[in-house]
C-alpha cells in the first residue's frame, strides 16, 4: 500500500509544484545572499557567504516555520478525509489491509513524502551554495571549524532531527483527517496547530509550557553546528517528538477504528 500511496503523489501535479516552490525558496539566499542580518535573524543566515553548506541551512531554517508545516499539514490533513470525500475510503478499508494498517500506511507515505521534501531543499540549497560560495572546512557556532567531511554528516543528521519534528505535526493532522471527511478544514486545522505552537513559544508569559509545545525543540539542530555539540536540547526535542507521535497516532487509530464508513 506505501508503494500505492507513493506512485500516487509522484503522479500528482501539485507534487512537482511543491517540489519547485522549495527549490526557488533555496535559491533565494544564495542568489541575494544579505549583507546585514543584524540580530534575530534566521540561524545560518549570516554565514552563508563564508561555506556553501551554510546555504542548505539555510534553506530549511526557511521553510520550517510555515512552508514545511503547510506541506505536511496538507498531506497528512487529506491522507483519510480525503479518500472520505471522494467515495474510496470504504473500498480501501474493505480489503484485507483493515483500517489500522491503512492509517499506518498513510502515515509511513506522508513521513516518506516529507522526507524527500527536506532531501530535495538540502540538495538544492548544497549544490547552489557550493556554486556560489564554495565548500571547505565548516566554521561553527562556537567560532571553531570542523571538516568538511563531519559537516556534511551534521547536515543530514540536521535533517532528519527535521524530520522527526514534522512526525509529530504529521500525525495530528492524521488525527484530524480521521474526524472529518474534509481535506482542506483537516489541513488548515494542522498548519493552525503549527502556528499557533510558534506564536506560543514566543510569548514569555507562557514559558511554564514552552517545553512541551509542538514546535519548541523545532531549531535545535542548530546544536549540531557548535563544538562540541550540545545534546541536551535535541535530545529533549526528539523525546518531545516521539510522545507526540505516539499519542496522536495512537489517537488517530482509536478513531478510525471506530468510525462508521457509510459513503
Amino acid at each position: 500500500m506505501l508503494r500505492v500511496e507513493l506512485g500516487k503523489a509522484i503522479h500528482r501535479v501539485r507534487t512537482w509544484v511543491f517540489a519547485l516552490g522549495l527549490a526557488g525558496l533555496a535559491l533565494i539566499p544564495v542568489i541575494f545572499p544579505p549583507t546585514d542580518v543584524g540580530q534575530g535573524g534566521p540561524p545560518f543566515l549570516d554565514l552563508i557567504t563564508r561555506n556553501g553548506l551554510f546555504a542548505a541551512l539555510v534553506a530549511v531554517v526557511i521553510v520550517q516555520p510555515f512552508f514545511l508545516p503547510l506541506g505536511t499539514g496538507l498531506l497528512s490533513g487529506e491522507a483519510i478525509a480525503g479518500e472520505a470525500s471522494a467515495g474510496t475510503l470504504r473500498y480501501l478499508i474493505a480489503r484485507p489491509t483493515g483500517r489500522r494498517r491503512l492509517l499506518l500506511s498513510k502515515f509511513a507515505a506522508v513521513m516518506t513524502q516529507v522526507a524527500a521534501a527536506i532531501g530535495w531543499l538540502l540538495l538544492v540549497g548544497l549544490i547552489a551554495g557550493s556554486i556560489r560560495f564554495g565548500l571547505g572546512p565548516l566554521p561553527t557556532l562556537s567560532g571553531t571549524t570542523i571538516p568538511t567531511g563531519a559537516a556534511f554528516v551534521r547536515v543530514i543528521a540536521s535533517g532528519v532531527y527535521i524530520l522527526l519534528g514534522m512526525a509529530g505535526l504529521a500525525s495530528i493532522g492524521l488525527l484530524f483527517s480521521t474526524i472529518t471527511n474534509s481535506g482542506p478544514g483537516a489541513t488548515v486545522a494542522t498548519v493552525a496547530v503549527a502556528i499557533a505552537s510558534q506564536i506560543m513559544d514566543n510569548l514569555s508569559a507562557l514559558h511554564a509550557i514552552h517545553p512541551y509545545l509542538l514546535s519548541h525543540g523545532w531549531l535545535a539542530f542548530a546544536d549540531l553546528f557548535r563544538s562540541p555539540v550540545a545534546w541536551d536540547g535535541m535530545e529533549r526535542g526528539v523525546l518531545l517528538m516521539a510522545v507526540y507521535t505516539a499519542v496522536f497516532l495512537a489517537l488517530g487509530l482509536w478513531v478510525i477504528s471506530r468510525r462508521d464508513i457509510t459513503s
